[in-house]
């Protein structure tokens, strides 16, 4: 309710009073110079919150697995109806009951996401989605925030899901429409660009902080994938 400045991942977005900022796992996330008075911070866990098959739907759409940012933004609906939700209402049901007060939050955190749905372009909802495969495949996402920077093989990240490479890439393929050698590729080269564009890192420095062995490989990496020399994109 007031404009405030995210840095999210390194990269900053300005963001307008009257939205609401969705930002999914394992992200880092800075606040800038804001007031405060009226920017509400609401975080939940996904174990708080998946109880049901529309649930998990919710929880990995595009809302919180964006893959074209790091975080989506939806207009803030009925901003002054949220305010008294979990300003007023939800602090009358901790004080009285803890399980009213789950149910409560649960059903808060509902309304504004359903808000947002709203929002989400309707080609980007699959109706027939396969929902152990989008579960996997954020799982693999989220691994992947956790580990991209020590962890390049799609076998590392088979094995933490408890399946076979080639079932994992399978799930990006359906989920995806992309391998899940290619979202990894994907993920380094993101990052290699934020750390080329904002920070004073030399790119032997960059090379180490993303777990390459020297600047060599990380350059013929780079350069393979973008046409372009680390040094070029800088």
């Amino acid at each position: 309710m007031e404009d405030i400045q995210l840095k999210v991942e390194n990269n900053i977005y300005d963001v307008k009073a009257g939205n609401i900022v969705f930002v999914g796992p394992h992200k880092n996330v800075e606040f800038g110079n804001i007031h405060g008075y009226d920017t509400f911070l609401i975080v939940f866990s996904s174990s708080f919150y998946e109880r049901s098959i529309k649930d998990s739907l919710f929880l990995n759409s595009q809302l919180f697995f964006n893959y074209n940012s790091d975080i989506f933004i939806a207009p803030f609906i009925n901003i002054e109806q949220m305010r008294v939700v979990f300003m007023e209402r939800m602090e009358n049901f901790r004080l009285k009951d803890k399980s009213l007060y789950v149910s409560a939050a649960h059903n808060a955190i509902e309304r504004l996401i359903l808000d947002a749905f709203l929002h989400i372009p309707t080609e980007e909802v699959k109706k027939d989605i396969k929902f152990d495969y989008l579960y996997c495949v954020n799982k693999f996402k989220v691994i992947l925030q956790r580990d991209y920077k020590k962890a390049k093989k799609v076998s590392h990240y088979a094995s933490e899901l408890n399946i076979t490479p080639r079932k994992l890439t399978e799930m990006t393929e359906y989920v995806l429409g992309k391998s899940a050698k290619h979202v990894i590729i994907e993920k380094l080269i993101s990052e290699s660009k934020k750390m080329l564009t904002y920070t004073n890192f030399t790119i032997s420095q960059i090379a180490y902080e993303l777990g390459f062995s020297d600047e060599g490989n990380f350059t013929n990496f780079f350069k393979k994938h973008t046409e372009k020399n680390p040094s070029e994109m800088r």
